[in-house]
């Protein structure tokens, strides 16, 4: 026989499944729109077969290509120093002094010992002239027998005694201008002179400071030869080589200057940081010209490459060690492996393998996915700039 419940408590069960049924209702549809079960708010594209301009972008600095650091070729204390940093100089320009100490009274003792080796030498040839002269009279006297043959040998000595001191006496002379020329060479070298029309860049001594041979006293650079030194990424750099166009923007500035070119990829990259290095060129040099050292941003264009599938860098995601997108194929998540190939500065980037034109690919999610996440495609994700 069933056992019937109370009325009022069959009432109360009843109220009950009526107030938590829509509850659950409306627990299950939060749940469903805006929980843990919520779709994925997504932003897709289309791929496209199309052509891209790719480029290269890199950080360099300023630097001259030729650099003369000007300074003595003997120890010695800086006399005088005309030169100030931002000077422009001329080829021949003086640009100071050392001090030549004692070298002026040596330069004269030097004059007084030519004088005294010429007057030697004067000495020297009317000696030989004189043995010369003896030598031919006693020969001619001991053809009629008025001398002795010893005494006609006696005169031979002396003529080769007589020509070996004018060798003597022309090689001291020798000796004595070599040393006086060298002492006004060594004069000479004491002005320090602008090898070539530059600008001075640095001044590393001042008058009075002794030096040491071969330190640099100023620093001096040819303006006409700046060239901005510039590392790119080697994962990016495919394709760079000389003769290539380029945009050059300095630190100091937000405006473009003149274009350049790539004049030369260096054949030493930085195994470091793992860069590509290249000097770029200006078509014609900025007015006025920038510091030496400045950072400058480069970009240098690439040749235009053929049609292929483009998709925007941001729709690729690193997952277990290899790159990939998430398609969307009817309906479904699903990570598809990608072989990427040329990018260009807007964000574009080609697929060799793994992509065609007409695929539907995910560009910004609200959260990580996975393939058992369910998406709803909007227009535009709050707070994901695209």
């Amino acid at each position: 026989m069933m056992k019937r419940f109370p009325i009022h408590i069959q009432g109360r069960t009843l109220a009950l499944v009526v107030v938590l049924v829509p509850l659950l209702a409306l627990f299950i549809y939060v749940a469903l729109r805006s929980g843990p079960l919520a779709p994925v708010p997504v932003t897709v594209t289309t791929v496209e077969d199309r052509a891209i301009s790719p480029a290269l972008f890199g950080i360099g600095t300023i630097e001259a290509r030729y650099t003369y650091k000007i300074g003595p070729t003997f120890a010695g204390r800086i006399k005088r120093l005309d030169a100030q940093v931002g000077d422009t100089v001329t080829a021949g320009q003086v640009l100071g002094e050392m001090d030549p100490v004692d070298l002026d009274e040596r330069i004269q003792g030097q004059e007084a010992a030519l004088k005294r080796a010429k007057a030697l030498l004067s000495e020297a040839l009317a000696r030989q002239g004189y043995a010369q002269t003896q030598s031919r009279r006693y020969e001619q006297l001991l053809e009629v027998r008025a001398i002795s043959e010893e005494t006609v040998a006696t005169k031979k000595h002396e003529l080769q005694v007589a020509e070996a001191g004018l060798n003597a006496a022309r090689e001291e002379l020798a000796r004595v201008q070599a040393d006086r020329e060298a002492l006004i060479a060594q004069r000479k070298n004491l002005k320090l002179v602008a090898p070539v029309d530059g600008l001075i860049t640095a001044r590393d001594a001042d008058p009075g400071t002794t030096i040491v041979a071969g330190q640099a006293v100023v620093e001096l650079i040819d303006p006409k030869s700046l060239w901005v030194n510039v590392r790119f990424d080697q994962i990016r750099a495919h394709g760079l080589a000389a003769k290539l166009p380029a945009t050059i923007v300095l630190r100091s500035q937000t405006v473009e200057l003149p274009r350049g070119r790539v004049l030369r990829v260096e054949p030493l990259a930085d195994a470091v940081t793992e860069e590509t290095l290249a000097k770029v060129v200006f078509d014609q040099l900025p007015e006025p010209l920038p510091p030496i050292g400045e950072l400058a941003e480069v970009t240098v264009a690439l040749p235009p490459l053929p049609a292929a599938p483009v998709i925007p860098n941001a729709a690729v995601q690193q997952r277990n060690g290899g790159l990939g997108v998430w398609q969307v194929h009817n309906g479904d998540l699903r990570f598809t492996p990608v072989i990427l190939g040329a990018a260009d500065l807007d964000g574009n980037v080609q697929v060799r393998e793994g992509l065609q034109a007409g695929d539907q690919v995910i560009v910004y999610s609200a959260k990580s996915l996975s393939a058992r996440n369910r998406i709803t495609i909007v227009d535009r994700i709050p707070g994901v700039k695209p």
